[in-house]
């Protein structure tokens, strides 16, 4: 049969026009209010399993994955199953994953040593102050499962997680019908996740963030989900830590012309083909050059798998914008915050200054987004939706916390406690003060508060 035939149209808009605040604030419209029964069906769920414990995630496992489990024991993924995975994928794919791994690692391992190190000084009166960085106990990270399975995100999540510290790593990844697949399980051996359930959905959160008989009680959830995964992060948040709440997938391309179109158009594609609610976006001074990338989408489209879905994200929510300069570029891509942003030109570093907020810059035209997603080192759970204006990627620091250190000197306590008692009967704490003037060599008389 022939293929379906699909086309698609980006949006073409224009930064000199008088309509383009308008149309492009429209392009990238995208609510992040989750639908009220997906909500109230993801609290129904959480509230099952913290009464219900393993019965409730028995029962919508058997309901949402058509897997009839008579126990959890027949749905823990064992090491054994890690080990055999492994050596069952091809050894392209192994090496792969390895390969990976190893850079994930290497990267993670060096942003440890920026930020995530302990420290501490003393003052001139030998007062000592510092931060004191450890690893959460325990960390449960979600991994997707059904359309689509990501091993990447095995590595992305517990590798960071390892570096980091964290001594447990329990991983629960749905598994439709039974189907088991064989590179998420051979990354869970690769990475050193400690223990593996085949759950999913909003009793999987449940279950690591109330714990069950099974399954140990977590103190913090990373990983991308479907809808009632991002309900139930964010209503279980509190109880646990989670990394963030994503939306849909985007890219944003800052292209000077140079760049062959086929890249910048497959670059697009590799977004769009997420789901119909991915949003790819193109910005160029060249208004020649943006006709031929239109040009590469509909020479390139039909022989993508995935062209219809692509073709729908693309004609939905897709964008070829053409700008005055790409310093203008610059600015509109800061207003957007995107999770991807690529900077095609032959200047790369030119332009990264000027750049403020995105999940994961990649400069010049050889860094493809895909080599981030899967091997360059850097992590690739980003923060969406505009949310790089205030977050971070996913990192090691996401998997510890910091204590704050004080051992106040005799010396110092003479000084510190001047001015902490001072601020504190100006708050009429009267406690506080008094706790800070007894350590006085020459005690004051407790004043009264107002």
């Amino acid at each position: 049969m022939p293929a379906m035939t699909v086309t698609a149209t980006p949006a073409r808009l224009s930064t000199a026009s008088a309509s383009f605040e308008a149309e492009f604030k429209a392009r990238l419209h995208w609510s992040a209010q989750a639908d009220a029964q997906i909500e109230q069906r993801a609290a129904d769920i959480l509230a099952d399993v913290q009464q219900r414990g393993d019965a409730a995630v028995l029962d919508y496992t058997a309901r949402f994955d058509g897997v009839h489990a008579t126990s959890m024991a027949a749905l823990e993924l064992t090491q054994a199953e890690f080990k055999a995975a492994f050596e069952s994928i091809p050894a392209a794919q192994r090496d792969a994953l390895q390969a990976a791994a190893s850079r994930v690692r290497s990267y993670h391992e060096a942003q440890k040593k920026a930020c995530g190190e302990s420290w501490s000084y003393r003052d001139a009166d030998g007062t000592l102050l510092g931060q004191k960085v450890t690893p959460i106990d325990r960390v449960g990270i979600y991994v997707p499962g059904g359309k689509a399975s990501y091993p990447s995100s095995v590595l992305m999540n517990a590798i960071p997680a390892h570096v980091a510290g964290v001594a447990e790593i329990i991983m629960v990844v749905p598994t439709p019908r039974g189907e088991k697949n064989a590179m998420v399980l051979a990354a869970a051996y690769v990475a050193g996740i400690t223990r593996a359930f085949a759950i999913g959905g909003a009793q999987a959160v449940a279950a690591l963030a109330f714990g069950t008989a099974t399954i140990p009680k977590v103190d913090k959830i990373t990983g991308p989900g479907n809808a009632y995964v991002a309900a139930a992060k964010r209503r279980v948040f509190g109880a646990v830590g989670i990394d963030m709440i994503a939306g849909p997938s985007e890219i944003l391309v800052l292209a000077d012309g140079t760049t062959p179109p086929d890249w910048v158009a497959m670059d697009l594609f590799s977004q769009a083909e997420h789901d119909e609610l991915a949003q790819s976006i193109l910005l160029c001074p060249d208004a020649a050059y943006i006709e031929q990338v239109q040009t590469a989408i509909n020479r390139l489209l039909p022989a993508m798998p995935r062209r219809a879905i692509i073709a729908s994200s693309l004609n939905d929510r897709g964008a070829l914008i053409l700008t005055r300069s790409m310093e203008e570029a610059c600015e509109i891509s800061n207003r957007v915050a995107p999770e991807h942003l690529e900077v095609s030109s032959l200047e790369p570093r030119r332009w990264e200054p000027l750049l403020k907020h995105a999940g994961a810059i990649f400069l010049g035209a050889y860094t493809s987004e895909s080599l981030g997603d899967y091997c360059a080192g850097p992590n690739h759970v980003l923060p969406t939706s505009g949310t790089a204006r205030f977050s971070s990627p996913l990192g090691v620091y996401d998997f510890q916390k910091r204590s704050s250190l004080i051992e106040v000197s005799e010396a110092g306590a003479q000084t510190l406690g001047l001015i902490a008692a001072e601020l504190a009967y100006g708050e009429g704490l009267q406690a506080h003060a008094r706790a800070a003037e007894l350590r006085l060599k020459q005690v004051p008389p407790m004043r009264e508060t107002k």
